[in-house]
């Protein structure tokens, strides 16, 4: 199954670089055989229409050095080879400014700092940083704020305070709450029948 090509190259690959491609001797390295160094010699068997089409792409216009002896010929077997997450991702440093021990004075603990947060920087550090440790910080501050979640329509609301509620059982009242809406960024006044049971203390 090693020598055989797809059927739109069979007429276009001679038998002799059939052979160089898919026999080769014991010296000839994977890179070499499967790699982006054996992509020249198949793209310019017979440069024309049928194999442009059935390769799909003109390499050369790519900006890739294909010449014999190409450095990335000889390191880069393939744009999709799998490699670790290390092997991928840069190597690099953090300037010595912004290291911990050279910040003076240090940083005071989240939970003291979030004291000074305004109200919409709490809701955006609570919307957009979910099951962080700082999410939880955000909502303790809120409802030191008196701001209570509701868990069913997964907003924020509190009480006005310029309108007492109206009880209607020991587990629901009617009153007037402010309601922040995370969609429009803002907050709404308005009307609503609260059932204990369903807000977050």
């Amino acid at each position: 199954m090693s020598g055989t090509l797809p059927p739109g190259l069979l007429s276009t690959v001679s038998q002799n670089a059939i052979n160089n491609n898919s026999t080769p001797g014991p010296e000839v390295s994977p890179i070499e055989r499967f790699g982006l160094a054996a992509l020249p010699a198949l793209i310019h068997i017979n440069n024309n229409e049928k194999s442009a089409n059935v390769l799909c792409q003109d390499v050369d216009l790519m900006g890739l050095d294909l010449s014999p002896g190409a450095e990335n010929l000889k390191n880069m077997g393939s744009p999709w080879q799998e490699t670790t997450r290390s092997e991928a991702e840069p190597y690099f440093s953090l300037p010595e400014s912004i290291l911990k021990k050279n910040i003076i004075p240090q940083p005071e603990p989240c939970g003291s700092k979030i004291q000074s947060f305004q109200d919409e920087t709490l809701f955006y550090i609570f919307y957009s940083r979910p099951r962080d440790t700082i999410q939880e910080y955000a909502a303790r501050e809120l409802v030191t704020r008196n701001w209570r979640y509701h868990r069913d329509l997964q907003v924020w609301l509190t009480k006005d305070s310029n309108v007492d509620p109206q009880i209607i059982s020991p587990d629901v009242e009617r009153g007037v709450y402010i309601f922040f809406d995370p969609h429009n960024w803002e907050k709404i006044r308005k009307e609503f029948v609260l059932h204990y049971s369903s807000v977050q203390a």
